[in-house]
């Protein structure tokens, strides 16, 4: 096996696409992450690490780091590439800030990642992938969905903070930047009923697919339909334009949210595990 690194992110997409588009669905953030870099104009702070494994001319393993995300691995299809990318972080001396990957990859990079470097791992997530092809029909809701703007960005910003406040027990880095961009690309949207009360985030990120994410109502919105309502007119939307599925990501532990993306037609496809190195 040979480890090959890419520094332009057009080679680097077409040596890896259609390798990952075997599974789409299950590789929706390694793909939404490479429409980002090819679209350019600021996704990313800092040149990303791009790593492909490859033995006999067959990819065995795709990796993406964009600093100061979480390493991103492909499905693996043999285990022993993790130990050439484990190694070559380590011998360029990089501090990596967790893994995220199926629950295979992520446990046994991690295993690996401190074998290397002494670093334990904490699974930080427990993750599932879910994909809906049809958006099935909802009992309508009060109000009405709409482009979110640079008016609402004080609001949005505030919710993007409570969002990562309560998904993840932390403030994510560059949650301004993020929610900046987002607005300019037209990716966020609203739910309005006389006051914005719900966002989701929604694009095309791949070849046929859309991705949805993150979702946030507050508190004192909740339980009126208001997020169904958003993400069931978000996801429509990116299947009218083209999009032949639309895939998001819930966290298992919360039977909220998992209910309310099932009854609009999202169905599992596979668990993620996201684990943060000490």
């Amino acid at each position: 096996m040979k480890l090959i690194l890419f520094e332009d992110a057009v080679a680097f997409c077409d040596r890896t696409q259609s390798h990952l588009l075997h599974h789409p669905a299950e590789h929706n953030l390694l793909l939404g992450i490479q429409s980002a870099l090819l679209r350019g104009s600021g996704a990313f702070p800092t040149p990303p690490d791009l790593l492909v494994v490859e033995s006999a001319g067959e990819i065995q393993a795709v990796g993406t780091r964009t600093p100061p995300y979480n390493f991103v691995l492909s499905k693996v299809q043999d285990l022993g590439a993790l130990d050439l990318m484990a190694d070559y972080f380590h011998q360029a001396s990089t501090s990596l800030s967790g893994v995220n990957s199926f629950v295979r990859e992520a446990q046994a990079f991690a295993h690996v990642w401190q074998t290397v470097t002494g670093q334990a791992s904490t699974l930080k997530m427990h993750l599932r992938i879910h994909q809906l092809i049809q958006v099935h029909p909802q009992a309508d809701v009060q109000g009405y969905l709409r482009i979110a703007t640079k008016r609402d960005r004080k609001q949005l910003l505030q919710w993007s903070e409570a969002f990562s406040l309560e998904t993840f027990g932390d403030l994510e880095a560059d949650i301004e930047r993020i929610l900046d961009l987002q607005i300019k690309r037209q990716d966020l949207y609203v739910w309005c009923d006389r006051k914005i009360v719900s966002m989701v985030a929604g694009r095309l990120s791949q070849p046929g697919g859309g991705r949805i994410g993150p979702v946030y109502t507050p508190p004192e919105c909740r339980q009126r339909g208001y997020a169904t309502a958003c993400v069931s007119a978000v996801s429509q939307m990116l299947l009218d334009r083209g999009a032949q599925c639309c895939c998001l990501f819930t966290d298992i532990t919360n039977p909220t949210s998992n209910h309310i993306y099932q009854t609009i037609g999202y169905k599992p496809v596979c668990d993620w595990h996201d684990y943060r190195f000490a």
